[in-house]
């Protein structure tokens, strides 16, 4: 591998692995501030124990994404500084605002809301959770309106000297239409993957209260059949907003970047009504659009696309001419900006296997996801317990299915724009359009042994902080809702203001 290809693994391993995080924060933090809501407006012990409860993975998660996060900005400058160079003026504005903003209102207001138990009054102290989970939806807006604008760039000019986008709008760049379908695609799939935790984990304390013969009737019963309960009905509707949202993505994806369109569904000629393919099979791994065989439903991509089910959908082939012709053939021969690949020609298809495989994943992980939630419902109705070992071995294993439609979700969304790091805007004319090949992006200076050493040990501290975040969920997955959590409440209006170190909410955090 040369120094791109090794570059570009590095930021996707890294990413994906940090993205496995993200997801989960903002959709379990929401949550938690929903059942500490709960307690506050009913003093029920049962949404106090929720709360107890949830927060603490909330937190163990939390902890591990920001050490991961941090890792991702400093490869701009260290494998990727010609990209730096190019995006600084749009991205310095953003990623500025979602360090000394958002994450800043999160960490601050999280420290209050961790060591606030039985010192601060009881709405305060919520107040303070919400003004976290608050910023963590902020900051995720600014990292998904830096790379929206990788996808559809807007709200600049070109500089003649430098020929580098100069930002004059920023209201436009904040109100990117790309930004906003992605970040509300995003939010509600972070939904999911707190809806499936709960239901998960929830079945399985169910299961072992059952088999165990303990008494249905107590608060730790209550605990787990609410989450249960409230997880279930959080994926099914947040399963209809993934689908709405990603309809709106698709539109604006065939308008935007019609080949990764055409790309996911390995759509080679242009068809009029364009199917969507079920299942593929024939040349895809060698990038090879040609003679694919798969099958299909007819006109659903037509749907997909404009909203009817009539109208063409450009194919692979013709759209990787028509790009050859607008944006050149071969790549510029200055192999002190495009190493190996200057000269080369340019294949404007994303790779064919990832596009179309990443694609069904994600949507098939997030159906299994809400067959799972809907089955949950189904076996709680009416007080009951499920004892079925399958169905709650195997709910507790579909956990994994909505982080797998989040990764490969983003996996496709990322492959599918290549061969550019930043798309070209159709909405403007050729000539005010702001692009730039990923391979122009690497850092000059790097050799491929430095990033496969980076990579290497990036790989195996990752792989530590995995094991770290895995044997403390597990030990408080195992624990439980008892063992010590005494709960107590916030000073103001309680009756057991009895604390020790044991018992505060995340202990261990000291």
């Amino acid at each position: 591998m040369d120094v791109l290809d090794v570059a570009r693994w590095q930021f996707g391993i890294t990413t994906v692995y940090h993205f496995l995080m993200v997801p989960l924060t903002i959709g379990l933090g929401l949550l938690v501030a929903v059942m500490h809501t709960m307690w506050v407006r009913t003093d029920k012990p049962e949404w106090l124990r929720m709360t107890r409860f949830w927060g603490r993975v909330y937190l163990i998660n939390f902890v591990l994404g920001v050490a991961t996060g941090l890792v991702q900005e400093f490869q701009f400058g260290l494998a990727w500084s010609e990209y730096s160079r190019f995006v600084g003026d749009v991205f310095g504005s953003l990623l500025a605002l979602e360090a000394l903003l958002a994450f800043f209102l999160e960490s601050t207001f999280l420290g209050l809301w961790i060591f606030g138990w039985g010192r601060i009054p009881k709405k305060l102290h919520l107040a303070a959770l919400w003004a976290a989970v608050i910023g963590s939806i902020v900051s995720a807006y600014f990292i998904i309106a830096a790379n929206s604008w990788m996808q559809h760039p807007v709200g600049v000019v070109t500089d003649d000297a430098t020929g580098r986008p100069v930002q004059v709008d920023f209201l436009a760049v904040l109100t990117n239409n790309t930004a906003l379908a992605a970040f509300s695609h995003a939010v509600v799939a972070a939904l999911m993957v707190a809806g499936a935790l709960l239901v998960g984990i929830g079945l399985w304390h169910l299961r072992r209260r059952r088999l165990a013969g303990l008494s249905p009737d107590d608060v730790d019963h209550r605990v787990w059949r609410r989450s249960v309960r409230l997880g279930g009905f959080v994926s099914l509707a947040a399963f209809v907003l993934v689908s709405l949202t990603g309809d709106w993505q698709g539109k604006l994806m065939y308008a935007q970047q019609p080949l990764k369109m055409s790309s996911a569904e390995a759509l080679c000629e242009t068809e009029a009504p364009a199917p969507f393919s079920v299942f593929a099979w024939s040349k895809l791994g060698s990038n090879e659009c040609d003679d694919v065989r798969s099958i299909t439903i007819p006109g659903l991509v037509s749907f997909l696309a404009h909203g009817d089910f009539s109208s063409p959908v450009p194919g692979v082939n013709d759209l990787q001419e028509r790009y050859a012709e607008v944006y050149g053939a071969t790549y510029p021969d200055d192999p002190s900006r495009f190493g190996a690949l200057a000269g080369e020609e340019v294949d404007y298809t994303p790779l064919l296997a990832v596009s179309y495989w990443s694609f069904r994943l994600m949507i098939g992980m997030g159906a299994v996801s809400a067959g799972v939630a809907a089955y949950a419902l189904w076996a709680t109705r009416g007080g009951r317990v499920p004892t079925s070992r399958l169905g709650v071995y195997g709910a507790l294993a579909a956990v994994a299915a909505p982080f797998v439609a989040n990764a490969t979700g983003w996996v496709f969304t990322e492959m599918g724009r290549q061969p550019f790091v930043v798309y070209p805007n159709p909405d403007v004319p050729v000539e005010d359009q702001v692009w730039f090949f990923t391979a122009q992006a690497v850092s000059p200076g790097i050799t491929a042994a430095e990033v496969w050493t980076s990579l290497t040990l990036l790989t195996l501290v990752y792989g530590a902080l995995a094991a770290v975040e895995l044997w403390l969920l597990t030990r408080f997955v195992r624990r439980g809702v008892t063992g010590g959590d005494g709960a107590p409440a916030p000073a103001a209006g309680t009756d057991d203001t009895h604390r020790d170190a044991d018992d505060d909410v995340l202990s261990f955090a000291h």
